[in-house]
């Protein structure tokens, strides 16, 4: 059992833990509420791409520290930008950009990623859930995206909220900023499952050792196609589905899975 930690100075402010073939990923800034930082966003970047090439990790959950999960971008970072001679416009597009880059990283990562919210996700924060794969949340977490209340109206979150909710849920979020309570968010869609407070970690990791037990190669090929399909008219996604199929089915581990199962016996994974 391997374990490391990544710390960016003045501290870890992102620890990462290796159990198992599963990756726990914790923001622990508590001080300033888990907020996607410039710091936060650049530990959460390099952690990705990491685990991106890392054969060894088969599924990541990130999780956080404190009563919030994360209160989203870091707004006081943001307003002391207010005084540059473009009153913070090149600022704010760049952090803004690596936002929206690190979170189409965990898109784009072959792993899934299940978020385990223990407690409040604003804004951004509530961006990262919707962005990750899967989502447990305890009863105690709340969503919201109260953007819309400070005259900011949250036009980023707003991209993952609306590809995981039905539109009218999501423009409700939008333009209320009201605070969801888990329930509501499970009948949203917006997480998966919520439980007791205090288990939501153990729930995660549940479901990630359930995923790291497959074949890695065949939930990277399922992963990737069902956001590829996402976009495309109706005939063209069964057109890219059936492609990825052949493919797929021409992969050893099919071949392996498809006769383990004709033989009645457990499938040896070869990940390719």
């Amino acid at each position: 059992m391997a374990m490391n930690a990544l710390a960016l100075a003045p501290g870890p402010i992102l620890r990462r833990d290796d159990r198992d073939g599963v990756t726990t990923l914790t923001l622990d800034d508590p001080a300033s509420r888990n907020a996607l930082s410039e710091a936060m966003l650049a530990a959460l970047s390099a952690t990705f791409a990491a685990l991106a090439a890392d054969r060894s990790v088969r599924a990541v959950v990130l999780t956080a520290v404190g009563p919030c999960f994360s209160s989203g971008h870091n707004l006081k970072e943001m307003t002391a930008r207010r005084v540059d001679p473009d009153r913070g416009r090149a600022y704010f597009t760049d952090i803004l950009g690596r936002c929206s880059a690190m979170m189409q990283q965990i898109v784009a990562l072959p792993q899934p990623v299940i978020a385990a919210v223990q407690g409040l996700a604003t804004a951004a924060g509530c961006q990262l859930v919707a962005t990750c794969d899967l989502a447990v949340a305890s009863t105690a977490a709340r969503f919201c995206t109260p953007g819309v209340n400070i005259g900011l109206f949250c036009s980023t979150p707003m991209v993952a909220l609306s590809r995981n909710v039905a539109p009218k849920h999501a423009m409700e979020m939008l333009l209320l900023g009201d605070m969801i309570p888990a329930e509501e968010a499970l009948r949203m869609g917006l997480v998966n499952r919520v439980v007791p407070a205090g288990e939501e970690l153990e729930a995660a990791q549940a479901l990630a050792a359930r995923i790291a037990a497959k074949s890695t190669l065949t939930v990277k090929i399922g992963k990737r196609a069902f956001y590829d399909q996402m976009g495309l008219r109706l005939s063209d996604a069964y057109d890219h589905a059936s492609a990825v199929m052949v493919e797929n089915m021409l992969a050893r581990d099919a071949e392996e899975g498809i006769g383990a199962t004709l033989a009645k016996r457990q499938p040896r994974w070869e990940d390719r």
